[in-house]
C-alpha cells in the first residue's frame, strides 16, 4: 500500500496501538503526526520513527479540549501541508461496576473516548471538505458491541463512536471522505502482559482463533481502510476479534 504523499493524524500513538498504527502508515510513506496527551511518550516516539527514516512529528493534545485539537490539526497543516487521514484512537478505562462508577469516571471515559473523536474529526473534515478527500478509521471495541460488565461508560463510548462513524460517513460521502471503525478484540498488550498466564489463557480459550490480537493486527486493517484499495467502503465496522463475536 502506498501513501507516499499522504499527512496521517493518529491520536494516542504514543505506545500501543496506536503507535502500531503510526509506524505501518510511516512505512507505507505517510507523514505522520503522533498526538498524545503524553508528550514525553510522544516525542520519544518521534524519536524512534525519525531514527528508521520515518517523516513525522509529535505533537501534545488532549483530544477533549476543543482548544488542543484546534492547535493539534492546524500543526499538522503548518508542517505537512495536507490532512489525508486520521485515526480516532485515543481512549481510557476506568472500570468498575455501575452501581459503583463516580460521575467523574463516566465523564472522563466519554469525554476522551467519544467527544474527543468527534472534535479531532470535526476540525479535520474542515480540512477535508476542501480538499474533497479524506480517511477516517475510528477505533471502536467489540465491547461496544457486546457489552462487558464492569465496563458501561467504556462500552458506551465505544458503542457511541460506531453510531457517529455511521452518521459522520453518511454526512462527508458527498464530498469524497470515508469514515469507517475498527473493533478491536482483546489484545496484546502492557495490561495483558500483566495478567497471570492462567487468565491470559482463559482469554484466549473463549476466542474462536485462541490468541490474542496484536496491535499490527489493527495496524493492518487500519492501513488497509486508508488505503485507495478501500475507497469504495464507508460507514462499516470492521471486527478484528479472532471471531470473539460472530
Amino acid at each position: 500500500m502506498d501513501l507516499k504523499g499522504k499527512t496521517a493524524l493518529i491520536t494516542g500513538s504514543a505506545r500501543g496501538i496506536g503507535k502500531a498504527i503510526a509506524e505501518r502508515l510511516a512505512a507505507a510513506g505517510a507523514k505522520v503526526v503522533i498526538s498524545d496527551i503524553m508528550e514525553d511518550a510522544a516525542v520519544a516516539t518521534d524519536e524512534e520513527f525519525r531514527g528508521k527514516g520515518y517523516e513525522a512529528i509529535a505533537v501534545r493534545a488532549d483530544v477533549s479540549s476543543g482548544k488542543d485539537v484546534s492547535k493539534l490539526v492546524e500543526e499538522a497543516v503548518s508542517q505537512f501541508k495536507t490532512l489525508d487521514i486520521v485515526v480516532n484512537n485515543a481512549g481510557i478505562t476506568r472500570d468498575t461496576l455501575m452501581i459503583r462508577m463516580k460521575e467523574d469516571d463516566w465523564d472522563m471515559v466519554l469525554d476522551i473516548n467519544l467527544k474527543g473523536a468527534f472534535l479531532v474529526s470535526q476540525a479535520a473534515a474542515r480540512i477535508m471538505m476542501k480538499q474533497r478527500s479524506g480517511k477516517i478509521v475510528n477505533i471502536s471495541s467489540v465491547v461496544g458491541r457486546m457489552g462487558n460488565a464492569g465496563q458501561t461508560n467504556y462500552a458506551a463510548s465505544k458503542a457511541g463512536l460506531i453510531g457517529f462513524t455511521k452518521s459522520a460517513a453518511k454526512e462527508l460521502a458527498a464530498r469524497g471522505i470515508t469514515v469507517n471503525a475498527i473493533a478491536p478484540g482483546f489484545i496484546k498488550t502492557e495490561m495483558t502482559d500483566k495478567m497471570p498466564e492462567a487468565a491470559r489463557e482463559k482469554l484466549s480459550d473463549n476466542i474462536p482463533l485462541k490468541r490474542l490480537g496484536t496491535p499490527e493486527d489493527i495496524a493492518s486493517v487500519t492501513a488497509f481502510l486508508v488505503s485507495d484499495d478501500a475507497s469504495y467502503i464507508t460507514g462499516q465496522v470492521i471486527g478484528v476479534d479472532g471471531g470473539l463475536l460472530m
